[in-house]
């Protein structure tokens, strides 16, 4: 008699509770982001000999062969293989992927690593901030060298994590890059006051090797064993290797809009490279809180739908997601509009019109990046990198040629970097949802556009609310502390998602419906009482 296979059974999470799992983690990260520039700001100057322009410029060129080489590859071009391997019960053939993509890039990564390392000092000065000061441009380089096997860690960290997601595991995933922030956080501490801002440098290369480690310790139970090989001959290895080149490029593109941004603040002035990252960092957590974690807990759902052979139930599952997306940030746009003077002054710590001048700027650009988290695995998840990639060259060029225009001393300056963003991630998205609806003419149906302009309706009333609380709650001039302003913002955020739950539930709005029963069932459930 011929043994059936052994199934692989994986306790999963529902699409809700994975999203739910996400999104306490990244706001955990983003809220520990958040301090940690908050620490670096109040304990390093902007503006000096030893400045945080310093640290910001030393990330982006290690970022930049990161997300270009590995991390492109990682979710959306590995996990829809991986969900079609996961549905035919084959984890021999997941392992056998996982490692011939964790050898190959790996080699890679090394490679990399001693690229930047040797190459540290011209690649910061001709590149990324040609305008620092020969102290600040040591730094940079010493920070850089700390950071050069990075991308290396990262990379074995983001296969591992892409198994374990296919798997429906989130948790040490989600965990992680905990973890990486809080060395950096320790690192403030331990070196301020002996090798200074260099020793973030030792704190981010910690934090690396930690979060390497945490993830290895979520393949527990799942039978990972490290083979020396890489699988050439396998049609699905190289069904990766062919997406790898348009999704790498992708996000090569993205990254190199950011060197650029960086090149054009250190023209600017002195202390406008820390300005901006301050003000990207705002922008950027929302994206990542909202958008990147729904979309991630909602992806291998959209990919087991089409393994399946039902793109009906992908394009419901899609359109469900993108809703909620776009419910849960417009508030969230509104308090960061409203209440960027605070958000400035809590993460910089002295007053900071320069960053609240440019994430206002920004507050279109969150927008359509958390849309964009979303919309784009609707294209990876049907292995599709290259479209997203021509969008890309196209909207990057235009960004470059924007921000070259608009920074100038003549037009908006600094402000011209954070214009720039916001129109180039606008048309990014506008072009894509035009492929889409080219691509499936029922996926943007009637009852899709009616619920979001209901959404919008909704949020006029926030905005509104947004207009009295700053009467009522304006910020002084001698407005200082984490208490002070943390409190004003949390009473000016509850008020404005109150206001924006209650109006859309009286909208008729199916997610405010679902919070609003949880809300119930967490303060009036039945306790049960034994006599």
């Amino acid at each position: 008699m011929n043994e059936k296979p052994k199934r692989l059974f994986v306790k999963k999470l529902t699409l809700s509770n994975a999203a739910a799992l996400l999104i306490a983690s990244a706001f955990m990260s983003q809220l520990l982001s958040l301090v940690r520039t908050k620490l670096v700001n109040a304990n390093f100057p902007a503006v000096g000999i030893h400045s945080t322009d310093s640290y910001f410029a030393a990330f982006n060129i290690p970022d930049f062969f990161y997300f270009t080489i590995a991390a492109g590859v990682l979710g959306v071009a590995f996990m829809p293989i991986l969900a079609e391997h996961l549905y035919r019960n084959d984890r021999k053939g997941i392992w056998a992927l996982s490692n011939s993509l964790m050898n190959l890039l790996a080699i890679i990564m090394g490679l990399v690593g001693i690229f930047i390392f040797i190459f540290a000092r011209p690649l910061i000065h001709y590149i990324v901030a040609p305008k620092l000061t020969p102290i600040q441009l040591n730094d940079a380089v010493i920070i850089m060298r700390f950071l050069a096997f990075n991308p290396f860690l990262f990379t074995i960290s983001g296969i591992l994590s892409s198994v374990q997601q296919t798997f429906g595991r989130f948790f040490f995933f989600a965990i992680a890059p905990i973890f990486y922030n809080l060395c950096i956080i320790s690192s403030i501490f331990v070196f301020q006051h002996n090798i200074g801002v260099v020793g973030l440098g030792i704190g981010a290369l910690s934090g690396a090797v930690l979060q390497l480690l945490i993830v290895m310790i979520g393949t527990r139970n799942l039978e990972f064993h490290w083979s020396p090989k890489i699988i050439w001959r396998s049609r699905d290895f190289r069904r990766i290797l062919s997406n790898l080149p348009p999704r790498a490029l992708d996000q090569g593109m993205d990254q190199m809009e950011n060197i650029v941004e960086t090149n054009f603040a250190t023209r600017i002035g002195q202390g406008y490279v820390s300005y901006w990252n301050n003000a990207y960092t705002l922008a950027a957590a929302p994206a990542l809180l909202i958008g990147t974690a729904i979309s991630t807990a909602a992806f291998p759902r959209l990919n087991n739908r089409l393994a399946e052979g039902r793109p009906d139930l992908f394009r419901i599952d899609f359109l469900r997601v993108l809703r909620v997306i776009v419910w849960t940030i417009m508030p969230v746009l509104v308090i960061c509009y409203f209440a960027r003077g605070y958000l400035a002054r809590l993460i910089f710590s002295r007053n900071a019109p320069e960053i609240s001048m440019l994430f206002g700027y920004l507050t279109v650009a969150i927008f359509f990046r958390t849309i964009y988290a979303i919309v784009s695995r609707w294209f990876y998840a049907q292995n599709d990198t290259k479209t997203p990639l021509f969008v890309s060259i196209f909207t990057i060029s235009f960004n470059v040629f924007l921000v070259y225009i608009l920074t100038k001393p003549q037009n908006y300056g600094a402000a011209g970097l954070a214009i720039s963003q916001s129109i180039v991630s606008m048309v990014e998205v506008l072009i894509l949802f035009f492929i889409m609806f080219k691509r499936d003419h029922l996926l943007f149906n009637k009852g899709f556009w009616g619920g979001i302009l209901k959404i919008f309706s909704v949020t006029g009333f926030s905005v509104i609310t947004g207009l009295i609380l700053l009467t009522i709650i304006p910020l002084g001039s001698l407005d200082k502390g984490f208490f002070l302003l943390g409190t004003k913002l949390l009473i000016i955020s509850i008020i404005i998602f109150s206001v924006h739950i209650g109006m859309s539930y009286l909208f008729g709005l199916s997610e405010a419906s679902i919070v609003i029963r949880k809300i119930k069932r967490m303060f009036f459930k039945p306790v049960g009482v034994e006599y």
